[in-house]
């Protein structure tokens, strides 16, 4: 992990914590409390360009618009209290600043948020001023000359280091560490609490205080007594003496869900109504909270491992529910392993947390979706970082060989390939981002420019104007999907079969157009970047539809006693 992160001016904690994991390159700790002088800068530009629009929405002075924002914010993790305590240290020098009309650039350069090094060129997301940039600077540190706001920024101080945010950043920190349950009291892998790794990512846990219970293991005497597997099935049929868990589970080759993914896969959404004046409101942020203490995933939402109903209007339901569905044995069988930055090459610091034991638990469909990181960094040359074939099939087969030594046999590992992300370029540069759209400034590619220039962007090949970098980077993709269909076609194991499948993003996109969508709407507003809550929706129902018609031996049978178990348990106990 890097160090903590520094105060960003008027910023609350969760402006610090989302252009710190949204904008990072695919380095081995993407998403971490740390910083760096870029991080800082583009956040730094993001909150005085959103104080400076909440002013404009509604005619009133930059100093009420500062109050507004940290009014909308909830009391949870002590983020109405950080912000307003930020406002009052710091809220002058931006007054000041904004005052004497200068943009949210140069309000970030005068208090040293944003840096130029010798030699490096100008950073800015707005055009720059008419008259020479120097001259414009120099009037602006005139104004802050004799602030106090300059000398404690130049301290260092560590906002993690104030006592009332002290417990918080350890525990958001030590989740990311481990990518394991905070609260996990039998030490099992699995929760009664839904974030900080809990059971927003891996199925409930039934009994916290004993570790031979939990999701996805083969029922303790057949579950007579007690629920031991967790999938809300237990006790005996007074009629006829017959555990229900043997009656209705017994023979229907029940199996759990794990995805080994990025950001992705966890279903990484910053929603744009957190950037939007026009749009904010007491209600935009009242689940910051949880997007938080999920490290701004929701896996709960998830493609892979989805639990809730979609907050998209789609009926698509996640590959476990659709397991759920065809066998209510299923029920809270899923892990989400996946992690912000993740890549082939780094998968070996949280694979440990995967949760499957040979001799006791059933098997698993195992979903390996690297599907971004190994060819996208922020890099000013991005290339010779990129993962290259050769790399790609050692770390792949290090994975292969560990989950062949931890899953049940009978197993299935579905090895996805990548997209070709010049898509996002080709849809997204000239519209405006959410930050752009109420003055008409800001296009998606005066972002991915300031972040190319920063070198934080998430993928600087593809979210790129160099249309050669572009294809470079869709090149290599492809030679990395290559490897990976040839491993699956060449290496045999003895506790799964091995399958590839193509990362369909031309028949997700066609499908979303046939229902009368716009490609451009299948990405995260916010970063550009990832699939949004639909794409991954439409990419379960491609990916369950191939497999019942390829390999229908990986999804199982239908339960025939599916309505009795809804009879008899109800929901099993939700999730």
């Amino acid at each position: 992990m890097k160090s903590p992160c520094r105060i960003l001016t008027v910023a609350p904690l969760f402006l610090l914590l989302l252009f710190r994991s949204s904008a990072s390159p695919a380095l081995d700790d993407q998403f971490s409390l740390g910083h760096s002088t870029s991080h800082r800068c583009l956040g730094c530009v993001v909150v005085v360009s959103v104080i400076m629009q909440l002013a404009q929405v509604h005619n009133s002075t930059v100093e009420a618009s500062m109050e507004r924002l940290c009014g909308y914010l909830p009391g949870k993790l002590f983020l109405k209290t950080t912000c307003y305590l930020l406002v009052h240290m710091f809220g002058s020098d931006i007054i000041k600043l904004l005052d004497a009309d200068m943009n949210a650039d140069m309000v970030c350069h005068t208090l040293d948020f944003c840096k130029q090094n010798p030699g490096q060129p100008q950073c800015h997301l707005y055009p720059l001023p008419k008259e020479v940039w120097k001259l414009t600077q120099e009037k602006a540190r005139h104004i802050v000359k004799r602030s106090t706001t300059m000398k404690y920024l130049k301290s260092g101080s560590d906002i993690c280091s104030l006592p009332f945010l002290a417990k918080i950043c350890q525990k958001i920190k030590l989740s990311i560490q481990t990518s394991m349950p905070f609260r996990d009291v039998d030490s099992d892998k699995y929760s009664v609490f839904p974030t900080l790794r809990g059971y927003h990512w891996r199925g409930r846990d039934c009994n916290d205080s004993d570790k031979t219970v939990y999701p996805g293991r083969r029922p303790d005497n057949w579950d007579t007594h007690w629920d031991s597997n967790c999938n809300g099935i237990w006790g005996v049929d007074p009629e006829d003496g017959i555990p229900y868990e043997k009656k209705f589970c017994e023979g229907s080759q029940p199996r759990g869900i794990i995805l080994l993914g990025d950001s992705a896969g966890a279903h990484f959404h910053i929603p744009p109504e957190w950037l939007t004046a026009s749009q904010m409101s007491l209600n935009s942020f009242l689940d910051l909270p949880t997007a938080l203490t999920d490290e701004l995933n929701w896996p709960q939402l998830s493609g892979a491992t989805g639990f809730l109903d979609s907050t998209s209007g789609m009926e698509e339901e996640s590959i476990y529910l659709r397991l759920r569905k065809r066998n209510r044995c299923n029920h809270r069988d899923y892990q989400n392993i996946s992690r912000n930055g993740a890549s082939s090459q780094n998968l070996k610091k949280f694979i440990e947390s995967l949760s499957r034991n040979q001799q006791l638990d059933h098997p698993a469909i195992v979903i390996y979706a690297m599907i971004g990181n190994d060819v996208c960094n922020g890099r000013a040359d991005p290339i010779p970082q990129m993962t290259t074939p050769k790399q790609l099939h050692s770390s792949v087969m290090e994975t292969l060989k560990h989950l062949n030594s931890h899953l049940p046999k009978g197993s299935h590992v579905v090895l996805y390939g990548l997209p070709n992300g010049t898509f996002l370029w080709d849809n997204l540069h000239d519209r405006y981002h959410p930050l752009g759209q109420l003055n008409k400034d800001v296009t998606y590619a005066q972002l991915f420019s300031f972040m190319n220039c920063l070198q934080i962007n998430p993928c600087h090949g593809w979210m790129s104007s160099n249309k050669t970098l572009r294809t470079l980077t869709s090149e290599r993709a492809q030679q990395l999907s290559n490897t990976l269909k040839k491993i699956a076609a060449s290496e045999k194991f003895t506790n799964f079969d091995l399958l590839y499948m193509d990362f369909a993003f031309k028949e997700i996109t066609e499908e979303w157009q046939r229902r009368g969508g716009q490609p451009w709407q299948l990405i995260e507003p916010v970063d550009g970047f990832h699939p949004n809550e639909v794409a991954l929706s439409l990419s379960a129902e491609i990916f369950w539809k191939k497999a019942q018609l390829q390999w229908p031996q990986v999804l199982g049978k239908e339960n025939p006693f599916n309505s009795q178990i809804e009879q008899v348990f109800g929901d099993q106990g939700g999730h």
